[in-house]
């Protein structure tokens, strides 16, 4: 597992937004782009190490896409011919610590940004599937915390490859977290984490 870029999108499910929003923030229709490291990587079955004394580390279930490359300026109508694979994934995040740095209006990468933040599942390879029909859910402990579908992002697949394009030239390898939906929650360390879909297959994680 060796994506050459990992990009993630934020609010990109209003109801998802909704339950995080703290008193007196304003709720846009704007998405927000972040970067994780390759050491936030965590391949299916490993075991995903939480911070410790850091707070509450919260996952965020999520759909990933993994791209051909494309270069830069990509139109939106053109994006999806640079997919190459799609999978589940954990967009894992230090939620007390995340609240403090909105507070204080400074970059998330501490939150979101961490070793093994990214617990991410084999890629299956895209179809021609659309990406605004599937579903997933994230199961902790035999409970299901998420059930999500992508029928309900804010920002389609395609935009956000095109939003991304403007800012980096996409490259083969690079990979694309797409957003999480409502039901986010914390994890701890002993617990199960199982990520679901009909048309993506089944991968787990152990939490240590």
């Amino acid at each position: 597992m060796n994506p050459h870029r990992i990009f993630c999108i934020g609010k990109n499910y209003a109801a998802h937004v909704a339950e995080l929003a703290q008193p007196g923030e304003a709720i846009d229709d704007d998405c927000v782009i972040f970067m994780k490291p390759a050491s936030a990587l965590v391949a299916e079955g490993e075991s995903i190490v939480l911070p410790r004394g850091l707070g509450s580390v919260h996952h965020e279930a999520e759909l990933v896409v993994m791209l051909t490359g494309g270069g830069r300026d990509i139109a939106e109508d053109e994006a999806l011919d640079c997919v190459a694979g799609l999978t589940l994934g954990l967009d894992l995040t230090l939620r007390d610590l995340q609240s403090q740095l909105k507070r204080r209006g400074e970059p998330w990468e501490r939150a979101k940004a961490f070793d093994c933040s990214a617990p991410l599942g084999d890629f299956k390879p895209y179809l021609a599937q659309d990406l605004q029909a599937l579903s997933f859910t994230c199961h902790v402990n035999g409970e299901l915390r998420q059930h999500g579908h992508t029928r309900d992002m804010c920002h389609s697949v395609a935009r956000q490859i095109h939003l991304i394009s403007q800012l980096w030239a996409l490259m083969p390898g690079d990979v694309l977290f797409t957003g999480t939906p409502e039901g986010v929650g914390p994890l701890s360390p002993g617990d199960r984490i199982t990520l679901a879909s009909p048309t993506l297959g089944a991968y787990a994680w152990t939490c240590s």
